[in-house]
């Protein structure tokens, strides 16, 4: 088998890799691997709704790195996917840095393939562009140290665990999990386009099996369209979302007895085309009145967009999450039970870097583009039906506003006319390709990727395509001979994050995706321009001969960082960190009753924050039964004064759980103040022993 990766961040310093799945690919040999990457918990700005208000304060479930190593004897290729809101430039070149130091040439940017799950709630700071620094209050060497090492970490357990195999491939739809959140932007492609397809978002899972060479499963991969943002804006813990918790209950269900992260079945979920759909299946409402969105800019008469809000299917965030990645799990179980057509073949791939800032494009016989510079509409700023922005801006705007752009020409600068004309009808709120302080803000060099694995061909794109968008890759390459009879899955968010690709129809309407379609109205036929080359470079066996194309930078100087260090810790006069403040009940119900244990908490890392602990009869021993991995649990930290904080650990106990003694043990440090340093201490907090029954009459 191979591993996980934990990528959860502590408390803003250096995570811990906890132990985690593996598993196996069919063409020859293949493992994959799974580790826990920890997270910021304490200071730590979450990454997807671009809020530098939304700090980390907790953990939901661990984030996890999930790697997949495929060799048929001639060639290798390395699929990870990781619990993160998408993989940056810098993560991706930090990542194959260390991957050269460990194993030469082994793993490079042509046969390596990192894939974000889209979580907004995993760690920002690990990117090297201004405007996500600015928007992630700077470079953060505490997270991306340890979405570094987790994912590192997961390919190290894939590497070490290779054994022969096989690899089955199944497909199907799953309904009532996803939504097109701008419709309107949708029906703005061809009539006979949109015609050929039943919906407007792609249902389809596509499920590849991993077993041995018995026919034993030990792990398996999935793809499917919706982004993971059943956990909305308001979220302050660390979470893996809706992909997330199919994979925690894949890897649960295969791996029975096992704490999270553990055992030998690895379960990756990984995006796809998810650029327009949205897991709030009850559809955008004015949250003042209940009523409708209007249709055309997703805003209420009374509330601008900010009130517009997308919810569903459940009750609150968290029973959301629970029922969208249930769905996501049983439809994959389903496929990955009845997976009988077996892939075979041999392995290819083909990269290319790529400025995609100046690619010409052939509209037709006699007329050509070209994409442009980086620039972000209006409509960016009106954010979505599943976060809206803060101020007065509407989707769908095609004209600028000549208020805020007299702000941005006084702080940031006009943009130029060649820009405005290359982005048109897009009106410019910041002209990113054009600003370079302290360094750029937004990429030029970016990766274009295929994977073949047999009769699979995994493309990865570097950004969030739309449903049509993704449609039209698929088409491309599948009209080209040597992929006709290959099934084209859209792996999305992988290897560098340059926002949205939507088609040109959708451009021209400039909702949120079309606005931060950075490259232009052209960026859809520029992609598909260099992956056909890349296709047709495989199918004539000329790799070899591809431009390498321009290196992409490594910024050393200007990363710029805007979050504190981390402080000493205070606590009330005669108490110790740890300190129970709250104490357990003696007596819980086995159904629908929360154990909930408060003390005086940290704000620095650790392994293992919160453990569940039920006491063993038989040898007088107490075993951890969950995790702050685990979806049971919730672990909430609040900031005081006087640099005195206080944690609440939650554990939801489930209709499973056998009767019993229990204990809630937390764990963290402390620091205090020394000279010349300061330093850090360990320290432990353990609830009273409280007895769990089918009724309070226990006896």
């Amino acid at each position: 088998h191979s591993s996980a990766g934990n990528l959860t961040p502590k408390s803003g310093r250096v995570p811990d890799g906890a132990g985690g799945p593996d598993n196996v690919y069919g063409v020859s040999m293949m493992t994959p691997g799974c580790v826990c990457v920890c997270v910021c918990v304490c200071v730590c700005v979450q990454m997807g709704y671009a809020n530098p208000q939304q700090t980390a304060a907790g953990i939901h479930t661990r984030l996890y790195s999930r790697a997949f190593i495929i060799d048929d004897r001639r060639r290798r290729v390395l699929f990870v996917t990781a619990d993160v809101g998408m993989i940056s430039q810098r993560l991706r070149l930090e990542v194959l840095q260390a991957l050269q130091v460990k194993y030469g040439d082994l793993y490079r940017q042509d046969n390596v393939v990192l894939s974000g799950t889209h979580t907004h709630s995993g760690p920002a700071g690990y990117f090297q562009y201004t405007l996500f620094m600015i928007t992630s209050k700077g470079y953060i060497k505490s997270s991306i140290e340890p979405l570094v090492n987790g994912i590192v970490k997961s390919i190290d357990r894939a590497h070490s665990n290779m054994k022969p195999g096989r690899i089955y491939r199944s497909t199907g739809e799953l309904g009532d999990s996803s939504l097109n959140r701008s419709p309107h932007s949708y029906l703005n492609n061809p009539e006979d386009e949109r015609h050929r397809y039943k919906q407007n978002t792609d249902k389809q899972v596509t499920v590849l099996k991993f077993t041995d060479l018995d026919g034993d499963g030990i792990g398996m991969l999935s793809w499917f369209a919706v982004h993971a943002v059943s956990m909305n804006y308001t979220n302050r813990m660390v979470s893996s979302d809706n992909m997330g918790y199919a994979s925690y209950l894949m890897e649960q269900d295969k791996n029975p007895g096992e704490l999270p992260g553990q055992g030998g079945f690895v379960a990756g979920f990984s995006s796809s085309n998810l650029g327009d759909v949205s897991p709030n299946t009850k559809g955008p409402h004015c949250v003042n009145t209940g009523l409708p969105c209007d249709y055309l800019n997703s805003s209420c008469p009374v509330g601008g967009t900010k009130l517009c809000k997308a919810f569903g299917p459940g009750e609150d965030m968290f029973d959301s999450t629970r029922i969208i990645g249930h769905n996501i799990y049983r439809k994959a179980k389903e496929l990955y039970g009845s997976a009988v057509e077996e892939v075979t073949g041999f392995l290819h791939f083909a990269h290319q870097w790529v400025n995609m800032t100046d690619v010409t494009v052939q509209i037709n016989s006699t007329h050509t583009a070209t994409t442009c510079k980086p620039a972000l509409g209006h409509s960016f700023a009106a954010g979505t039906t599943d976060g809206g922005g803060d101020l007065n801006f509407t989707q769908g705007a095609v004209e600028g506003d000549p208020f805020w752009d007299g702000i941005r020409d006084a702080l940031v600068g006009k943009p130029s006319n060649q820009t405005q004309a290359c982005h048109h009808p897009k009106p410019i709120l910041f002209s990113t390709g054009e600003m370079n302080k302290p360094l750029p803000w937004h990429p030029e060099v970016v990766d274009v990727q295929i994977i073949i694995l047999g009769s699979v061909a995994v493309v990865p794109v570097p950004g969030e395509m739309t449903t049509m968008s993704g449609r039209r890759l698929r088409e491309a390459l599948q009209s080209d001979g040597a992929f006709r009879d290959l099934e084209v899955v859209i792996a999305g968010l992988s290897n560098i994050y340059t926002h949205y690709i939507t088609t040109y129809e959708e451009y021209q309407v400039q909702r949120y995706e079309g606005a931060s379609t950075i490259y232009g109205p052209h960026t859809l036929s520029a992609y598909l321009q260099k992956y056909r080359g890349l296709a047709r470079a495989i199918a004539q066996d000329r790799v070899s001969e591809l431009p390498v194309g321009p290196q992409p930078p490594f910024f050393q100087n200007n990363l710029i960082s805007l979050l504190a260090a981390a402080g000493v810790d205070g606590k009330p006069e005669n108490s110790s960190f740890g300190d129970v403040l709250d104490q357990v009940l003696p007596v819980y119900r086995q159904v629908g009753h929360t154990a909930s244990l408060r003390a005086l908490y940290f704000t620095h890392a650790y392994k293992t924050f919160v453990t569940v602990e039920i006491y063993d009869n038989r040898t007088n021993t107490w075993e951890v039964v969950y995790t702050d991995a685990s979806w049971e649990t919730r672990f909430h930290w609040l900031k005081g004064s006087n640099r005195q904080s206080n944690s609440t650990v939650e554990w939801h106990i489930p209709p499973a759980a056998p009767s019993g003694s229990y204990r809630i043990r937390h764990f963290g440090h402390y620091m205090l103040r020394r000279f010349p340093q300061p330093i850090i201490n360990p320290y432990e907090g353990v609830s009273d022993v409280f007895e769990v029954a089918a009724s309070f009459y226990y006896q």
